[in-house]
């Protein structure tokens, strides 16, 4: 999984959930079934941490389908997206590993002693590639969209906080033009107000004062 261990390096705080990609890659060929509980695992894990981060409040009997679907819509794509609609079909990916590990799983229930010598049996060497493939695909894809949405809601933060301070002539000039709004005890520029109730407002009107200055 060198792809998904390059997003770890690249994005430092996902670097706690290494520990399952190396318990996947150690037991690939000695136990499949170890490795396919890390891979559930590290799926659950990446979209809990993606919910949590973004306040979602996730139901104690979501299964992996509906907590991958959840990780998405925490990032803010609308069921029409097609972000979310791609998002839907890793999250059957998800479940039918999650159903899979159900299956071969020691842990996930007791077996006997012929289904403990036979459950790696039950997928080939293609399937298991395949599976590897579509976990490291997914948890990419799931920390990617989300670190791509946090840099850019702190970029639009960066820039609603300095933008304002930014434009001083403009803000004089607005407010020479309308002056100042009295709400009680308190006084507001024209200005302010504008770029607080209506950004995009705000810099149009800057932009047509820029242009006019020049």
């Amino acid at each position: 999984m060198e792809k998904l261990r390059k997003v770890f390096d690249q994005h430092g705080k996902w670097k706690d959930y290494l520990i399952y990609v190396e318990r996947i890659e150690a037991h690939s060929q000695s136990d499949f079934s170890v490795s396919l509980e890390n891979s559930k695992a590290l799926l659950e894990s990446i979209g809990k941490e993606i919910c949590s981060q973004n306040g979602t409040i996730l139901s104690p009997s979501s299964n992996l389908n509906g907590l991958l679907k959840q990780a998405f819509r925490s990032m803010g794509y609308s069921k029409q997206d097609m972000v979310n609609q791609i998002s839907s079909s890793l999250a059957t990916i998800g479940q039918q590993i999650g159903n899979l590990r159900n299956q071969i799983g020691m842990t996930s229930h007791g077996m006997l002693g012929e289904e403990i010598r036979e459950r790696n049996n039950k997928v080939d060497e293609l399937v298991r590639e395949f599976l590897f493939d579509s976990v490291e695909i997914v948890c990419i894809y799931l920390i990617r969209q989300f670190e791509s949405r946090k840099d850019k809601k702190a970029f639009i933060k960066e820039q609603e906080l300095h933008s304002y301070e930014d434009n001083q002539a403009f803000n004089d000039f607005w407010d020479e033009s309308y002056g100042y709004f009295e709400m009680g005890d308190y006084s507001f520029p024209a200005s302010e107000i504008l770029f607080h109730l209506d950004t995009n407002a705000y810099k149009e009107e800057n932009v047509a004062y820029s242009e006019t200055e020049e």
